[in-house]
């Protein structure tokens, strides 16, 4: 008897890559989706403390445009067919309002340090999204894809600018955080008030000496 006879068939259907390709792009852009949720609860909060002050019209303007950039990517899923997965979107939700209690130096209340945390935080994300465009904009390259490559560049070039916008936001904030202590230090071989002496960073290998 041939052994091909013999061998059993799997009842399970064989995915093909295009059914492969659109399941890994349903699982990418719903992590983004999930992602977006998060910053844009992030970023509104933001400016709402903020609103009144120097940085607030930045960080408004800021909520403005990464809210329709979720809007953009909503509008990108649908055109791929790939379904909103609201589970992850609630739990970017969620993963946002946790990472409010982070340690900040205060048990309860905002330190100038949340104001660095929540920058650098925002920064990452933004970083993030633009990684997706460049992905989406590989995938805009092909004929098949319905996605103009265009419009993809544009969401890019927005996304590097509110980077740059977000890092002058917390290197200011770094500035009001950390200047303060800085200024409070014991100048370096002066001692300490106990009397013991304070060392100084080797400028070599960056390790005290």
């Amino acid at each position: 008897m041939d052994a091909r006879e013999t061998r059993p068939h799997s009842s399970e259907p064989r995915s093909s890559p295009a059914s492969t390709g659109h399941r890994l792009l349903t699982i990418y852009l719903n992590d983004h989706l999930a992602g977006a949720s998060g910053g844009v609860s992030l970023i509104r909060r933001m400016a709402r403390t903020h609103r009144g002050t120097p940085a607030g019209v930045p960080l408004a303007a800021l909520a403005e445009q990464i809210a329709q950039d979720r809007e953009s990517l909503r509008e990108i899923m649908t055109a791929f067919d790939v379904p909103a997965q609201w589970h992850r979107v609630v739990m970017g939700r969620l993963a946002e309002k946790a990472g409010r209690a982070k340690l900040n130096g205060r048990l309860v209340s905002r330190s100038p340090l949340s104001d660095v945390l929540e920058l650098e935080a925002m920064r990452l994300g933004v970083e993030g999204k633009a990684s997706l465009w460049r992905s989406l904009g590989t995938l805009a390259a092909t004929a098949e894809a319905p996605l103009d490559p265009a419009v993809v560049a544009r969401l890019l070039d927005r996304a590097q600018r509110q980077a740059a916008v977000l890092e002058e936001l917390r290197l200011e904030a770094a500035g009001r955080a950390f200047t303060a202590a800085a200024e409070g230090s014991v100048p370096a071989g002066r001692g300490r008030a106990d009397g013991t002496p304070r060392h100084r960073l080797s400028r070599r290998a960056g390790w005290a000496s």
